[in-house]
């Protein structure tokens, strides 16, 4: 699920495993696009909020720009619930970059997917940057 703020990237995002040469391998993990609109959950939400729901559901969260700012931040979220179990939050390193550079988007579709396909192996880790 990508958080409000880059749902275009994500897009971008889908858009890139959608094509040669992903579109077979992203067709054959099923992997379910989720939204706040689908969820039922507020745009304004909290990020503690946000990622605890996350979790509850088991709900890959893609962010931008969730920050280590407040008690109901996204990092004293993952500091004060992360578990051995927990899902990792993917962090976009360099969204504007994202955003104009084709190359660096793709690089970063391909690093996200292989994430994605092995998640159990990252859970616990808090915070990926892709």
């Amino acid at each position: 699920m990508a958080d409000h703020n880059i749902e275009g990237h994500f897009r971008a995002l889908v858009g890139i495993w959608e094509q040669d040469p992903w579109r077979e391998f992203w067709e054959d993990v099923h992997l379910t696009v989720e939204s706040f609109h689908n969820l039922s959950i507020p745009t304004y939400v909290s990020d503690i909020d946000l990622w605890l729901a996350c979790q509850t559901r088991d709900i890959i969260l893609l962010t931008a720009n969730r920050n280590d700012e407040g008690v109901d931040s996204l990092e004293a979220a993952i500091s004060r619930h992360n578990t051995p179990t927990s899902l990792p939050v993917f962090t976009l390193a360099n969204p504007a970059r994202f955003s104009h550079d084709r190359d660096y988007a793709v690089k970063v579709a391909a690093q996200l997917l292989e994430y994605l396909v092995d998640i159990d192996r990252y859970r616990g880790v808090g915070r990926i940057y892709v």
